[in-house]
């Protein structure tokens, strides 16, 4: 069934623009627009019923993004252009980011505006519209995209021994499922609110054949094996989000405080074991490489065209095939054979 097999591409939750609306300011009746348009101290309402929907986006030949054909809203073939960060503040002083994306035609003209909360708005709250940053989006866009591990992860070393993930160092080997023993190239590491997109997702421990606990960032994929074809997929490999899995018993969300980020750089997009379980390791694309520092771009630029060829980003699975309460189950029976 090789539809049920996903196009390495990220989905992210974007609301229209209409959903946002100034209630009151300079703007008032006018929806949420790029940077040039919009005016400090204006305040925006979200819309009573607003809901979150997916657009699908993925890096075309050369590295240009573009909208992909399973997205659920904007035109496929489209290019989606991170105009600004935005910084609102509730009336309890709370402050919130929101990232504005806009869809550009072929024409390159602007078709649509979205918005990407980074925690999530309120209905019938004021929030004032207080910082316009265009140079820092595409480092925030980047983090989210990011695939992460959190502090107390144990990572499985070359030696066969488990490290905590805080306690690795560059230059460090690490098994990997695909090439042996590798060295860390770099390591990320940021804390960051626990809400929203960057909530991270809780695997119990056993859910998955995991030793223990593992808490790893809402997109990161999980490599599994079927010895059975269980999904009806037509292949043993499967690549699946751990966001897909959610079932608000053994794979949940974590919403609240803070967390830990960790990411993990090779000199190719990895497979690596972390509790056990076979899980990837940074992706490095047009996407994800503002959240790198400087000082790698040289390197990167020999690096990045590797990243993306990777054989297993072919196995990911499509968000509709694990739509079932039992999927949890069905693949930690599946992997065992």
């Amino acid at each position: 069934m090789i539809s049920a097999i996903a196009k390495p591409a990220a989905s992210v939750p974007v609301f229209r623009a209409t959903d946002l609306v100034v209630e009151h300011g300079v703007n008032v009746g006018d929806e949420l627009s790029f940077a040039a348009e919009l005016i400090p101290d204006d305040i925006y309402w979200m819309a009573d019923g607003a809901e979150r929907i997916r657009i699908e986006i993925e890096t075309a030949e050369g590295g240009a993004i573009r909208i992909g054909p399973d997205t659920e809203v904007g035109t496929p073939g489209h290019a989606p252009h991170l105009d600004s960060c935005l910084t609102f503040m509730a009336e309890t002083g709370e402050t919130s980011e929101v990232l504005v994306l806009v869809e550009v035609d072929a024409a390159g003209h602007a078709a649509r505006v979205y918005a990407l909360p980074l925690v999530p708005l309120r209905p019938r709250t004021d929030y004032r519209l207080v910082g316009i940053d265009t140079e820092g989006a595409a480092r925030r866009f980047a983090e989210v995209a990011c695939v992460s591990f959190t502090r107390g992860t144990r990572i499985t070393m070359g030696s066969g021994l488990q490290k905590p993930i805080e306690e690795l160092e560059v230059g460090d080997r690490v098994l990997t499922r695909d090439d042996g023993v590798q060295e860390v190239r770099w390591i990320g590491h940021s804390t960051v609110r626990a809400t929203g997109e960057f909530a991270p997702v809780l695997i119990r421990a056993g859910t998955l054949n995991n030793e223990n606990d593992l808490v790893v960032s809402p997109d990161h994929r999980l490599f599994i094996y079927q010895r059975a074809d269980a999904l009806g997929v037509g292949r043993p490999e499967l690549l699946v989000r751990v966001r897909h899995l959610l079932n608000g018993e053994t794979i949940t969300r974590l919403d609240g405080g803070f967390v830990e980020y960790y990411q993990l750089l090779f000199d190719r997009h990895q497979i690596i074991y972390a509790e056990g379980i076979a899980a990837e390791t940074l992706l490095v694309d047009t996407r994800t490489r503002a959240a790198l520092p400087p000082e790698l771009d040289a390197r990167l630029a020999a690096a990045l065209p590797s990243h993306g060829k990777a054989a297993h980003l072919d196995f990911e699975v499509q968000e509709s095939v694990l739509k079932r309460p039992d999927v949890a189950r069905l693949l930690r029976a599946a992997s065992e054979g």
